[in-house]
């Protein structure tokens, strides 16, 4: 009989492409059919508090092969279950789950940093749940995602005039991410709006850091800028030392991911959707800052470490 591994798919696309990532390199790894749940994720309504929250990886060149209703955990039945086969795999030698742990640190949630999988036996359905945000899982394999991860030709266009503008020029990406505490349904609050507020301030001043190397060190760069929100956006640009800049608003999310892959260069945001872009970028001279003092990740090892940190 076939040994599965299922990997629970949930949030957006950024968070979607890293528990996939290491699902595939450990299917690989451990000799397993790699299948997809695809609703358990979703099902509850806090699941999808985000616009972009849904399924995207059957928009990439992926081999989706979703699991068997039985093997999914996408009702309230299964899931009280599924809290019960865990608590119970706790006492069997051979796993039938690998739930990546979080604990508290100084008032932060810090997600576990790598699960080393060599001496740990599988049952031979085995489910994965964890947002694995370590490129350790899955940086031999880069060049397979390279191809998996590119955007379905129904999904894009190739007549975008800024395909030729990024290519053409000494193109630099930059990704700032808006309303990170108050974009989801029902977390509109004060305090959360003001929370957001801050961090897209935090996020200017580390671009304005950011652009003092990338003009040190890249010849007539032009600057390329995405958001997830350009509502207000004067206000925005208004803080940043750029007076020329190419604002890329295609109100689609498919479309914006792809276009990262034709820059050359990256001030790369504290988002798993730019992270993405730049790390399977394939310019081999390109340049990726990071900041030091920002992360959306809960794992210490979010950022590549060949990636300069400003």
């Amino acid at each position: 009989m076939e040994n599965n591994l299922i990997v629970q798919i949930s949030e957006g696309l950024g968070n979607q492409l890293f528990m996939y990532s290491h699902a595939f390199a450990l299917s690989k790894k451990i000799n397993y059919k790699l299948l997809l749940d695809n609703t358990g994720g979703y099902f509850k309504n806090k699941n999808k508090l985000r616009p972009h929250q849904n399924f995207l990886l059957d928009k990439f060149n992926i081999n989706c092969s979703i699991a068997p209703s039985n093997l999914k955990y996408d009702t309230f039945l299964k899931q009280n279950l599924k809290k019960l086969f865990i608590f119970f795999d706790n006492f069997k030698s051979k796993k039938s789950f690998l739930i990546e742990k979080s604990f508290q640190l100084q008032n932060n949630k810090v997600a576990e940093t790598f699960i080393n999988s060599n001496n740990i036996n599988f049952d031979k359905n085995l489910y994965v749940q964890g947002n694995f945000e370590n490129y350790a899982y899955f940086n031999h394999l880069k060049n397979d995602l390279v191809n998996l991860f590119t955007v379905k030709d129904e999904y894009i266009s190739q007549e975008n005039p800024l395909i030729n503008k990024l290519k053409n020029s000494n193109s630099v990406s930059i990704h700032i991410r808006r309303n990170r505490f108050s974009d989801q349904y029902g977390l509109s609050k004060q305090n959360d709006v003001k929370k957001s507020l801050i961090f897209t301030n935090q996020i200017i001043d580390y671009i304005n850091r950011s652009l003092d190397f990338i003009n040190n060190n890249v010849t007539n760069p032009s600057y390329f800028i995405w958001s997830n929100d350009f509502t207000d956006f004067d206000e925005i640009l208004s803080k940043i030392n750029l007076k020329n800049y190419v604002l890329v608003n295609n109100n689609d999310l498919l479309t914006d991911f792809d276009l990262f892959r034709y820059s050359k260069n990256f001030i790369v945001g504290p988002s798993s959707f730019h992270w993405w872009g730049a790390w399977l970028n394939q310019n081999k001279s390109k340049i990726c800052v990071c900041p030091k003092n920002l992360s959306p990740s809960n794992n210490a090892n979010f950022w590549p470490n060949n990636w300069i940190k400003i």
